[in-house]
């Protein structure tokens, strides 16, 4: 199952800057001066659990044959002694770091990943969240993590905005004429399909889910089959 779409390729796109590699401990981390909310929900629903994994696992099998990155989705990211309880400030819903090695976490410990924090961060943003994740987070992943791009999605109104550090500043990140939005790190577009967050290729390819993968190799297989019937070869005796 793949999806070609005639479209611009990314170019003319100011180049994200990298999170610092040099760190310090204790590192000094100024936070915005913004009261939090009393109360903030990790996960708002069944479909923001589902849209998480849907990024972990196309993603990951995409990437497939790497050992050189780390995704997760609503793990806690530990950066200072002086942040913000997880009630207070829960964890990102989507993260990735390059350059690290590919295992398991309990919670993603900046000084002990050699001072790096993640490339890229992806946030389902509801009516519950939206100051958080559009004020209070973003200054946070801005300012303190660095984190080069930093995404939003409304699942609501499948409202998508996207954001590339440059001079130290988040700047909106342009959509292509399908309203994809570019991401250097994972060097995919990030775009809405059926109703849902998904990668695609810069030539317009959808990265499938395992379960479409699955599907489009049976059909390969079954059309492989039927093709060694009518030249009157059993595909069972190959």
């Amino acid at each position: 199952m793949s999806i070609y779409k005639d479209f611009e390729s990314p170019k003319n796109q100011p180049v994200a800057e990298e999170p610092p590699l040099d760190f310090e401990l204790p590192r000094d981390v100024i936070f915005p001066d913004k009261k939090l909310p009393n109360e903030q929900p990790q996960l708002e629903n069944i479909s923001h659990l589902r849209q998480i994994i849907l990024l972990l696992q196309c993603l990951e099998l995409w990437w497939g044959d790497r050992n050189d990155f780390y995704a997760a989705g609503n793990l806690t990211i530990n950066y200072s002694n002086r942040q913000p309880k997880p009630e207070k400030f829960p964890a990102p819903d989507f993260f990735v770091v390059r350059n690290v090695e590919r295992k398991p976490r309990q919670s993603w410990v900046v000084w002990q990943e050699d001072g790096k924090y993640p490339h890229i961060i992806i946030e389902l943003t509801t009516d519950k969240s939206s100051a958080i994740d559009q004020e209070f987070k973003k200054q946070i992943y801005q300012d303190t993590f660095r984190t080069p791009e930093y995404f939003l999605l409304d699942p609501n109104n499948l409202e998508l905005t996207g954001f590339i550090l440059v001079g130290g500043i988040y700047q909106p990140i342009e959509a292509n004429s399908h309203g994809w939005l570019w991401s250097q790190q994972l060097n995919l577009y990030l775009g809405i399909h059926e109703h849902q967050l998904r990668y695609f290729t810069d030539e317009g390819l959808i990265i499938l889910t395992p379960e479409e993968f699955a599907k489009q190799e049976k059909q390969k297989s079954e059309r492989f089959a039927a093709k060694l019937r009518e030249l009157g070869i059993d595909p069972d005796t190959i």
